[in-house]
């Protein structure tokens, strides 16, 4: 099929694009405009991919771009956004303008050019700090930051999308993703990243909320199952390990396949917060199981575990780890 990748440049949408190529789509990728003429992670990708996609330049707040990125184009996954929970206390009204209304330029492009299929990326934020675990689609959805806020409204202005005009479209909700290209903002990458750069003392937030993380290739198999959601329009599926480990456990167990004992450090700049911190991710799979066929490959403890050491390998690469600040707090 044709497939429009928006966010195609960034972590999750890089891998992405690469997996659609391979398995023979025709593939647009809308990167973000600047000028550096940087393709993102694009410029990165793997030879056998490399050169076998279209680059459009854009910006995704853009509706004319946005709407003319989409002609041709069966299928939309619209991975752009700002993503940086931190970054949000201090410029709120940029990811209004991205998450939000970038989401509306990809739903009115979506209309007017009569697509087939909207996969509208949400996250696992949007629920909070759990009520119940583990978290089903039906959970309440609550803003504990700007960032969260965003996104929630951004899942909503989907729906009605859905609802008020029959727009072809179905909400994927991947829990926190973790793997090679990661930014630093995440807390994986920065746990490795620091290690890996020889740091004694490791500066972090705080360790004791728990996540629920998926490697990339998984995620990304989450999104390619949503190809065959025809018959759940409307739909929102988490895409989750069923599988919860504290940021403390997932640092120890960093620090044995690294085989290293660092000091770890709390940096009050690095801390959520009182009432924005969400404590507990816990993914609730079994929609998505079910009725898309999707499981995890890299589930539990034993996938974890080797999902982690793939990710260390790639970051010890010091062609991979000079992209990153490890001296520096990444806002």
């Amino acid at each position: 099929m044709k497939i429009l990748v928006t966010g195609a440049d960034g972590f999750i949408g890089s891998h992405l694009t690469e997996k659609l190529v391979r398995d023979g789509h025709d593939v647009r990728a809308f990167t973000y405009y600047n000028s550096f003429n940087s393709n993102g992670w694009l410029d990165h990708c793997s030879e056998d991919t490399k050169g076998n996609f279209e680059i459009f330049s854009g910006d995704i707040r853009d509706p004319f771009g946005v709407k003319k990125s989409a002609k041709d184009c069966e299928v939309i996954f619209h991975l752009a956004a700002l993503i940086a929970i931190p970054y949000s206390y201090h410029s709120p009204s940029t990811y209004i303008d991205t998450n939000v209304n970038g989401t509306l330029n990809v739903l009115e492009a979506a209309k007017s050019n009569n697509i087939s299929l909207v996969v509208h990326t949400s996250t696992s934020e949007v629920y909070g700090t759990a009520k119940y675990v583990p978290i089903d689609e039906s959970h309440p959805l609550v803003g504990q930051s700007p960032y969260s806020a965003s996104k929630i409204a951004a899942d909503q202005l989907a729906y009605s999308y859905y609802s008020s005009f029959d727009l072809p479209l179905v909400i994927a909700r991947p829990f926190n993703t973790y793997g090679p290209r990661q930014s630093a903002r995440a807390v994986i990458p920065t746990i490795i990243s620091q290690i890996a750069s020889g740091k004694k003392k490791l500066k972090l937030g705080s360790v004791s909320p728990t996540r629920d993380f998926n490697y990339v290739d998984d995620t990304v198999l989450g999104f390619l199952s949503m190809l065959g959601a025809t018959s759940y329009h409307g739909e929102v599926f988490n895409i989750g390990s069923n599988y919860e480990i504290s940021i403390l456990e997932t640092i120890e167990m960093i620090m044995e396949i690294m085989n290293v004992n660092v000091e770890i450090v709390s940096e009050d700049i690095r801390i959520r917060p009182k009432n924005s911190e969400v404590e507990r991710l816990w993914s609730n799979n079994a929609k998505i199981k079910e009725l898309l066929n999707w499981s995890p490959n890299y589930a539990g403890l034993a996938g974890f575990r080797e999902g982690l050491s793939k990710t260390v390998d790639w970051f010890s690469q010091p062609s991979n780890l000079k992209s990153y600040k490890s001296d520096e707090y990444n806002l």
